[in-house]
């Protein structure tokens, strides 16, 4: 049905007040609906991780089960399975959503197989389900924990469940105590900064945009996160050099990013000066020489990540180490008492 529309002082047809929208505003509500295929898709694929990872637990191939022995048993520990699948699914879909965004807002190639729409919107609705996948990944790790503290009432299991999955520093036990709190920053820059973007009519689009760039911040604690406490990535096996090399394209595109930026106003140009094909005495004129150090600073970062990453894959050092012969002295954290 057709909104209802008034007369005008000219004579022609209006839409309400209720309904003058500025023509670029998309609804949250919108993309939520949107985003149904592309969320049932990642629960497939999380299902079909699932089942491998419980399979490898049961073959005796399992990673996990080479560091944390104890875990030989996926019918007892298969929310920390389902958290380890949704982790994997939230990485590799943040990891999509990242490289659609740099496509977007850099020069970006040629030619597309998609409009730049269509891609605009993947961008969002894939952006909604990485957003979903994480906050599983860290609600099913909870689960697991407090199935885990059986010594505790039920109330103090619960606590301590939210508490070392949710609180920063609240969890103690081994590498988990850097790495958690790294997922733990992930989880609470994504949900803010993903969200902006429908507000962003009302917060300004340069206050968005310059927000908008810590989503990289995001990606880069999360790769940060499994590479610590990943157990499937902790030896110097294929899982791992595929992490790695995935960290490649999007470092890459980064770089291409800042070197060729799309808006004018964020090319390098002279120290002092315009930007590079600015026009004379525009609005970029005399920038300060420190905001061009930074920029020149960033450029530098992103190209000594590019070659770090190449360096990392080619040599193979990628900080994995040698899968045990033997069975490791591991068990589980002494369980928690009132």
């Amino acid at each position: 049905m057709l909104p209802e529309t008034t007369p005008g002082d000219d004579g022609t047809t209006v839409r309400p007040a209720r309904d003058r929208r500025p023509a670029d505003r998309v609804a949250l509500r919108s993309d939520l609906r949107s985003a149904v295929p592309d969320a049932t898709a990642a629960v497939v694929v999380t299902a079909a991780v699932f089942v491998l990872l419980w399979a490898r637990m049961e073959s005796g191939d399992s990673a996990t089960v080479a560091v944390m022995p104890f875990m030989d048993d996926p019918g007892t520990y298969w929310m920390y399975l389902l958290s380890q699948a949704f982790g994997w699914l939230g990485l590799l879909w943040a990891w999509g959503t990242v490289m659609l965004g740099l496509l977007l807002s850099g020069p970006g190639p040629t030619r597309l197989p998609v409009s730049p729409q269509v891609m605009e919107r993947w961008h969002r609705t894939t952006s909604l389900t990485t957003m979903a996948l994480m906050l599983a990944h860290a609600l099913m790790f909870a689960a697991e924990l407090v199935r885990y503290e059986t010594e505790l009432a039920w109330a103090r299991r619960l606590w301590t469940g939210f508490a070392d999955s949710f609180v920063p520093g609240w969890y103690d036990s081994g590498t988990g105590q850097i790495a958690i709190p790294l997922g733990q920053g992930a989880l609470y820059l994504a949900v803010p900064l993903g969200l902006l973007f429908y507000v962003r009519h009302r917060i300004g689009a340069g206050t968005w945009r310059r927000l908008h760039r810590f989503v990289v911040v995001v990606y880069v604690l999360s790769v940060w996160h499994t590479l610590l406490y990943g157990t499937n990535v902790w030896y110097g096996e294929w899982p791992r050099t595929a992490l790695w090399l995935l960290q490649l394209p999007v470092a890459v595109l980064l770089l291409v990013r800042l070197l060729r930026p799309a808006r004018r106003a964020e090319r390098l140009g002279a120290p002092g000066g315009r930007p590079a094909g600015g026009p004379a005495g525009g609005p970029a004129r005399g920038r300060s020489l420190t905001g061009w150090t930074l920029r020149a600073a960033g450029r530098a970062a992103a190209a000594a990540v590019v070659a770090g990453l190449l360096l990392v894959v080619v040599s193979g050092h990628d900080g994995g180490r040698e899968r045990p012969a033997g069975t490791p002295a591991s068990s589980p954290h002494p369980k928690e008492t009132d």
